[in-house]
């Protein structure tokens, strides 16, 4: 009687963890490619559950295009280097990141250089 009410309740459990599980999918992002942009921060939000880099990059044909860069949550963040001010909005930087599926500006960054050549986050690709 015991291992089926424990055995009803980690089913239980289990399920309500699921949506999580679910949100944290990065199937929008090609994890086999990485794309490198130079442009300028135009906002860093450091919120939970994932923070948001917003970079203008010039594009080939000189007009100015915004990438969206997802990240992970401040406490993560923390431990891959980042600040709440860092990078500041006006910086210049070089983000590397693996780009959307659907060909967007945007991606889930890996790395940023900040303008005195401090490397931050993921070190490698």
């Amino acid at each position: 009687m015991k291992f089926g009410v424990i055995s009803l309740l980690t089913v239980g459990l289990l399920g309500l963890t699921a949506p999580a599980f679910a949100h944290h999918s990065g199937a929008m992002f090609d994890g086999k490619k990485t794309v490198s942009v130079v442009g300028t921060v135009k906002s860093f939000e450091w919120t939970n559950p994932h923070s948001w880099l917003e970079v203008l990059v010039q594009d080939k044909d000189g007009k100015t295009v915004q990438w969206s860069i997802e990240m992970n949550g401040p406490e993560a963040l923390f431990r891959q280097g980042f600040r709440p001010n860092s990078p500041k909005v006006g910086d210049r930087v070089t983000v590397v990141m693996h780009p959307l599926q659907d060909g967007r500006h945007g991606g889930s960054v890996i790395s940023v250089l900040l303008p005195d050549g401090k490397l931050i986050g993921f070190k490698s690709t």
